[in-house]
């Protein structure tokens, strides 16, 4: 049976760059809207609730990176096998990795709905949350919490279909998922639909309702377009995991989802030394961290495509076309993501004043993006390297790369200069950060990864 037209291989007859463009397209617009959907909810939350409502939701955002590492750190390694099956046109192979995966995602959101819960206050105010903020942050993290079941089935179902190349599915559903949310918000705020104002847990009851009823609407969109990912009955049988697989996912998904995971860790401790200048800081955070989505979006989107085109490669064993892949990732992300740097240095007093209207916050963040904003070409060339070197099931050293950079690099001189020269310091630690994962990625490339024999894993 032909696949459906929304999937694609690396190995089509035209060039590297057609394939890779046509990957990375709708995944860079899903981003966009991704990052889209938090701008709108700061703004929400921002204009219409005022600053503490927005410090609110991004105190809890580490908290929320590190439920979500250890799903996209499954989802990647998932996505590898299913990249290398798609290559090798072994579509039942496809169906087995993902079911196996959904369901120990979906395992996961359970147990972290039923037993932390009751921790999340504790976790907030361990972070020295302001007490002006600590209310709010715990009502917006306990809708969150409550429903990660439904984001993990979410998260994972628009990450596994792009193992066999499709973006535009994930896109759609996106935009979905960001119409439901941004219609609710404002009014869940308002307290328009037979409930009580909720706060700035508006936004996280909105979402997590999106979040459902998109889940639903991808199983029914992929039954009905014939997708290789389709909830058929092959991929129910499926969902009763194969120990087999569920090793290998984790034998990839897990080095990731601990690079992840230290990377939310690092993120709380950072968090805690800016909540120590207060709420007007803790609200530059959410704001820098809210633009610096839309700058890595790119970055980011390069990464997950030279990891997948590369699987592709691999599965097909077509490992000639892999350091075009490389090359193509290297040139899309100076391209794409120095572009948008610019811009963002160009006009980043007025992105910052659309969520923030207190001229101390927005000069503050305006300030803390100008120290940061360049790396992030850095920070998308290390990726392409580990990507690539990923795909091949070579994870273990370039995450361990990635850890070291952020444990002996950013925590030390974010505690270190925070000290020395105030807040700015925090900020300092991440090109430090950046230009050290580039070195340590390129030089386990150059000296180690391209000497060795590549291989599919499944």
């Amino acid at each position: 049976m032909p696949a459906p037209a929304t999937t694609m291989a690396v190995t089509e007859t035209r060039p590297v760059w057609k394939s890779f463009l046509a990957f990375l397209a709708p995944m860079m617009l899903s981003n966009i809207l991704q990052a889209l959907s938090g701008t709108i909810n700061n703004i929400y939350l921002g204009q219409m609730l005022g600053t503490a409502a927005l410090a609110s939701a991004s105190v809890f955002f580490p908290i929320m990176f590190f439920f979500i590492a250890l799903i996209m750190g499954t989802g990647a390694g998932a996505s590898i096998l299913i990249g290398q099956a798609w290559g090798a046109g072994e579509r039942d192979r496809v169906k087995a990795v993902a079911a196996t995966t959904l369901t120990t995602g979906l395992a996961f959101g359970l147990f972290v709905a039923l037993v932390m819960t009751p921790l999340i206050r504790p976790m907030l105010a361990a972070l020295g949350t302001p007490p002006d903020v600590l209310d709010g942050a715990v009502g917006y993290g306990t809708v969150i919490v409550v429903c990660m079941p439904a984001l993990v089935v979410f998260l994972l179902a628009t990450q596994l279909v792009r193992g066999v190349g499709d973006t535009v599915t994930p896109l759609k559903a996106l935009a979905i998922s960001i119409t439901i949310a941004m219609t609710l918000t404002p009014l869940l705020i308002r307290g328009r639909l037979g409930l009580p104002p909720l706060g700035a847990a508006s936004a996280a009851s909105a979402a997590a309702i999106s979040w459902t009823l998109t889940a639903c609407w991808m199983g029914w969109y992929l039954r009905r377009h014939d997708h290789p990912l389709a909830p058929d009955r092959v991929f129910l049988r499926h969902m009763l995991p194969s120990l087999q697989i569920l090793r290998l996912v984790l034998r990839l998904g897990v080095p990731s989802a601990v690079q992840m995971v230290i990377m939310a860790l690092a993120e709380m401790v950072l968090v805690s030394l800016v909540n120590r200048y207060g709420t007007d800081a803790t609200a530059a955070y959410g704001a820098v961290n809210q633009v610096m989505a839309y700058v890595q979006f790119p970055a980011m989107s390069v990464m997950i495509t030279v990891s997948i085109l590369s699987s592709q490669a691999i599965g097909a064993r077509r490992l000639e076309m892999l350091p075009r892949i490389l090359r193509a990732g290297l040139l899309f992300n100076l391209g794409l993501t120095g572009c948008l740097v610019l811009l963002a240095y160009l006009f980043s007093g007025s992105i910052v004043s659309l969520f923030l209207t207190t001229h101390g916050v927005v000069a503050l963040t305006q300030s803390l993006l100008h120290i940061v904003l360049w790396s992030v070409v850095l920070y998308g060339a290390a990726g392409v390297f580990s990507g690539q070197m990923r795909a091949s099931g070579d994870v273990l050293i370039p995450t361990g790369l990635s850890a070291l950079a952020i444990l002996a690099v950013e925590v030390p001189v974010a505690w270190l200069l925070s000290r020395m020269i105030g807040i700015d310091g925090v900020w300092i630690a991440y090109p430090a950060t950046f230009v050290a994962m580039l070195l340590f990625q390129f030089s386990y490339f150059q000296l180690s990864w391209r000497h060795k024999t590549i291989a599919r894993l499944i």
